[in-house]
C-alpha cells in the first residue's frame, strides 16, 4: 500500500508526542509519505524529521483560548497546501481546529487521546460535550485507545464510527527487568539496596493526580516508615506538589533514565484523574513491575482481576493501602510484576501500527472517486 498521511498534533511531549512519533516513524519505514504538523518546541519535530517525516510548524498553545481562532486560520492555510490522502488529528486542539477546517472533505481520522470534556466541568464541560457531539460527523473514524475511552464517548452522546486501537509499547525498548537489574539500577540512581521504593512517572499536572498520591503518602509511611516515593517528571503543578509533600517524597524532575527508575521500583503508582490508556502504565508492566493505578479508562482492561491494583479515583486511603500492601510483600509484588509482563505482550507496538495502517487503507478504499 502506498499512501500519504498527515499527522496534526499540538502536544509534542508525553504520551501523545511519543505515540505520534512511533506512528510516523513506522509509516516512513512502510514507504508512506508522512507529514507532521506540530509546534517546533520540544523534541517531537526534530526526532520526526530525523526519521524522514516532513515537519510543518504550527504555532498552537496547549489550551483553548483567545488564540484558538488564529491557530485555526493558520492550520487552514497549512491543510489547504497539503494534499495528503489521510489526515490524522491527535488530541483536542488538533481535533478542534482540524475538524473545523476540513469538515470531512478529506479522509479524516480523529484520535482524542482522552476526551476534551474529561478535564473541565460546569458550563465549559457542557460546551465541550456539545462540541464533540457535533463535530463527530466531520471525522470518518474516531479511534479510541481503550474500550473505556469509547464507552465514555458513547455515554456523553457522541455518535461516531468508532474503532478501538489500543496503545502499544515497544517491548524491545522496555525489556523485562531481571532480578539483577534492580540492584544495578539502584546503584546508578544512588538508592539504597533495601529501600522500599515507590515510583510515579508522569507530567506533574492535575490530570495525573500526583497531589492525591502525595496526600496518601503519610498513610503509607505509617505502615512502611522507611518507604520513599519518587516523582519522575516535570510540569506546571511542581511548585504546589513540593509545598504539599512531606517526609519520604522526592522529586527527580525530567529524566532520560526512566528505564532505571522502573527497574529500581518495588511498585509503580499512577494516580491519574483521567486517561485514555496510559503509556506509563504499559511501560511499567513491560519492565515487569507491579502497579497500583486508578480506575480510569485502560486500567481495568489490563488489571481488573489483580486484587487491589485498581483503586478509585481521588481516593487517598485505598491508594495508600494498595501501595503499602505491595511494599510489605515483595513476593506478591514480584509475582504481579511477572504477570504484568505477560499481559502487556498483547499491547505490542507493532500490533498498534499495523492496525492504523489497516484503518488508513480502509478509508482510502471508501473514498469516492475524484
Amino acid at each position: 500500500m502506498s499512501l500519504s498521511v498527515l499527522h496534526v498534533t499540538q502536544p509534542t511531549i508525553g504520551g501523545v508526542g511519543g505515540q505520534v512519533l512511533a506512528l510516523a516513524s513506522d509509516q516512513v519505514r512502510r514507504g508512506f509519505e508522512v507529514g507532521l504538523v506540530c509546534p517546533s518546541e520540544g523534541e517531537l519535530a526534530a526526532r520526526a524529521s530525523a526519521a524522514g517525516v516532513h515537519h510543518i510548524p504550527w504555532r498552537a498553545s496547549r489550551s483553548p483560548g483567545p488564540a484558538s481562532a488564529a491557530e485555526t486560520v493558520e492550520l487552514r492555510r497549512i491543510l489547504d497546501q497539503a494534499a495528503h490522502d489521510v489526515v490524522h488529528l491527535h488530541s483536542s486542539k488538533a481535533g478542534l481546529a482540524g475538524r473545523l477546517v476540513l469538515h470531512g472533505r478529506r479522509p479524516t481520522l480523529f484520535q482524542p487521546h482522552a476526551w476534551s470534556f474529561e478535564a473541565v466541568g460546569g458550563l465549559v464541560g457542557k460546551a465541550a460535550v456539545a462540541w464533540e457531539r457535533m463535530s463527530a460527523r466531520w471525522a470518518h473514524v474516531i479511534v479510541c485507545v481503550s474500550e473505556g475511552e469509547r464507552r465514555r464517548g458513547e455515554e456523553a452522546g457522541i455518535k461516531a464510527r468508532f474503532r478501538i486501537i489500543r496503545n502499544g509499547v515497544d517491548l524491545d525498548a522496555y525489556p523485562e527487568a531481571s532480578a539483577d537489574d534492580r540492584p544495578r539500577a539502584r546503584e546508578r540512581l544512588g538508592r539504597a539496596p533495601g529501600e522500599p521504593l515507590a515510583v510515579c512517572v508522569g507530567r506533574l499536572a492535575r490530570a495525573k493526580g500526583q497531589d492525591v498520591l502525595v496526600r496518601a503518602w503519610p498513610a503509607v509511611r505509617e505502615r512502611v516508615p522507611d518507604a520513599s516515593l519518587v516523582l519522575v517528571g516535570a510540569g506546571p503543578d511542581a511548585p504546589g506538589l513540593r509545598r504539599l509533600a512531606g517526609p519520604g517524597v522526592e522529586f527527580a524532575g525530567e529524566r532520560n533514565d526512566v528505564l532505571d527508575w522502573l527497574a529500581a521500583a518495588d511498585v509503580v503508582v499512577q494516580p491519574s484523574r483521567w486517561e485514555a490508556m496510559s503509556l506509563s502504565l504499559l511501560e511499567a508492566m513491560a519492565r515487569g513491575r507491579c502497579v497500583v493505578v486508578t480506575d480510569v479508562p485502560g486500567a481495568p482492561e489490563t488489571l481488573a482481576d489483580i486484587d487491589g491494583a485498581v483503586v478509585p479515583v481521588e481516593a487517598p486511603g485505598p491508594l495508600a493501602t494498595g501501595i503499602a500492601d505491595r511494599l510489605l510483600d515483595p513476593v506478591r509484588a514480584a509475582a504481579e510484576g511477572r504477570e504484568n509482563r505477560r499481559r502487556v505482550e498483547q499491547f505490542d507496538l507493532h500490533r498498534m501500527t499495523d492496525a492504523f495502517a489497516d484503518v488508513y487503507g480502509k478509508l482510502l478504499e471508501e473514498r469516492p472517486p475524484r
